[in-house]
């Protein structure tokens, strides 16, 4: 799908589930802006506040394309701003906070992700947007917790600046997957750490909205990556409660990859009747007598002289996805490990609108593809995206129709640095 692309044209009339909540976000690279981005495309106005000049730290990343004045927009910005407007709001000008501060109570939600104490410090913290708009829910993402009230916990990193690969780390999972020796194997899963803190900071702005059309009130609501972590790596700890150990045995169940004619693929069995499918489906059904694979510790035991050699001998005549077909058919989970020209290629990618095409400023004729929108609403138009906003480029926009302020005020602010 295309940027300005319709999917699911026939829900139109429905309209979007947040149509009307209103977002004021001074966010930077990705732990919160795939949080606004999933809101504004459910139908929330994302009014996105950055540097006058620079924008954003997620502009800066690499790779990068250019914009139409030929400044660097980074991949990191731009696959987490569809769709939001941007303004240009130098907040450590008093001038600036105050403009931000008066937008305050035109939001229904106000957020950010600096280091913990920086909006404080900058005057647009939490206790200062909820005195000109108690009814404000705010949203506060960083790496280890930002608490606001004496009864919410403190954390002794909560001043450590912190990234994604961080928190992962600090989860357990990277020593959980370590292979020994080795050293660990940082960012397995792309911005996990970010992402995953991103949709809980959305489903707790959507709980917030909820409670405030019960009661009325306002809150602050705080996300800690480490939290977010934590949560998505349960494995980690929960496996460790039960007695698995790392000189043991492990996960009592297949979950490995094989290679087949052409690359790998997974497979994942865990129960008894699963692996009586496999055994049949490769053409091993004396694996159902061996005594040796009779248990799931068996099954761990025997991987890699029993289990491994009789998959990969039937899976050699097959590609990874001819393998995964055959086993799927059988009801025995496996998934082909895709290069990425194979995803963007996949049939189940395109049919779910999976890859937004964003046209680029910089002359380069291939589009820069950005992750679709997950959340399928049955009764909800999917698109159309708008593409990412370039610096500032809404600032007069939306401080004339939301703050009244003429041209005359816009000029002098600008030509002052204090806005785009």
């Amino acid at each position: 799908m295309k940027v300005g692309e319709t999917a699911n044209a026939g829900a139109a009339a429905y309209g979007k589930p947040l149509d009307g909540v209103r977002v004021l976000a001074a966010e930077q690279m990705q732990a919160l802006p795939f949080a606004t981005q999933l809101l504004a495309r459910l139908g929330a106005d994302v009014v996105k506040v950055e540097h006058p000049r620079e924008g954003e730290s997620g502009r800066g990343a690499l790779p990068a394309m250019t914009d139409p004045e030929g400044r660097r927009v980074g991949a990191t910005f731009l696959r987490n701003n569809l769709g939001k407007r941007s303004v240009g709001l130098d907040l450590k000008d008093p001038r600036g906070r105050d403009l931000f501060l008066r937008l305050v109570p035109r939001f229904d939600v106000v957020c950010e992700n600096f280091k913990p104490g920086t909006a404080d410090r900058l005057g647009i913290g939490y206790r200062a947007c909820a005195a000109v708009h108690p009814p404000v829910i705010y949203l506060s993402i960083s790496g280890f917790g930002n608490p606001v009230h004496e009864g919410m916990s403190r954390s002794p990193y909560d001043t450590w600046p912190a990234y994604a690969p961080i928190a992962e780390a600090m989860s357990g999972i990277y020593e959980y997957k370590r292979v020994p020796g080795e050293p660990p194997l940082v960012g397995p899963a792309g911005a996990l750490g970010d992402i995953g803190t991103s949709l809980f900071g959305a489903i707790g702005v959507l709980a917030a909205l909820r409670h405030r059309d019960r009661t009325g009130e306002g809150q602050y609501v705080d996300v800690a990556m480490f939290d977010a972590m934590v949560a998505m790596t349960d494995l980690v700890t929960n496996f460790w409660s039960m007695g698995v150990r790392p000189e043991g045995p492990g996960a009592l169940l297949i979950m490995d990859g094989f290679r087949a004619s052409d690359g790998w693929f997974v497979v994942q069995v865990g129960r008894e009747h699963q692996f009586e499918r496999l055994a049949e489906v490769i053409g091993r059904p004396e694996w159902l007598s061996d005594e040796r694979l009779a248990t799931r510790e068996g099954w761990r035991r025997h991987l890699e002289d029993v289990i491994r050699p009789g998959i990969e001998s039937w899976a050699a005549e097959r590609t990874k996805l001819e393998a995964c077909q055959t086993l799927s058919a059988a009801g025995v989970a496996a998934g082909p490990c895709f290069t990425a020209p194979e995803v963007i290629a996949d049939p189940h990618v395109r049919a779910r609108h999976m890859l937004v095409e964003l046209e680029r400023t910089d002359g380069v004729a291939d589009p820069v593809l950005i992750p679709g929108n997950p959340v399928k609403l049955s009764k909800v138009t999917e698109g159309p995206e708008r593409r990412i906003p370039w610096v500032g480029e809404h600032t007069r926009e939306v401080l004339r129709a939301e703050l009244g302020l003429g041209d005359d005020e816009l000029d002098a602010l600008r030509a002052d640095g204090v806005i785009t």
